[in-house]
């Protein structure tokens, strides 16, 4: 298991219900291949620096996980294809 952590932001005009649900989706991918979320960091709506497929503000979440790499592979896979998830990173956290 390595520690990583991962900031995703999601489409600013989806609705309270449909981000939670996201959320927790997304969440779920982590603890469902054996790792353990250590921390959720929720900031909340952010203008972004430059306008991203005509949108300006997004919701930013920032969580802090001990995974392996099938798990990130596969939260790497679903944000991409999820309509909610406008971007994503990624980063390992050395020791």
């Amino acid at each position: 298991m390595r520690k990583y952590e991962i900031m995703y932001i999601l489409n600013a005009s989806t609705e309270e219900a449909v981000r939670t649900e996201t959320i927790e989706t997304l969440h779920k991918i982590i603890t469902d291949a054996d790792g353990t979320i250590e921390k959720v960091d929720e900031w909340g709506m952010r203008e972004f620096a430059y306008p991203i497929e005509d949108m300006t503000k997004g919701y930013y979440v920032v969580i802090t996980i001990n995974a392996n790499n099938d798990a990130i592979v596969e939260f790497d896979r679903i944000s991409r294809i999820n309509a909610n998830v406008v971007r994503h990173m990624i980063v390992k956290i050395d020791k």
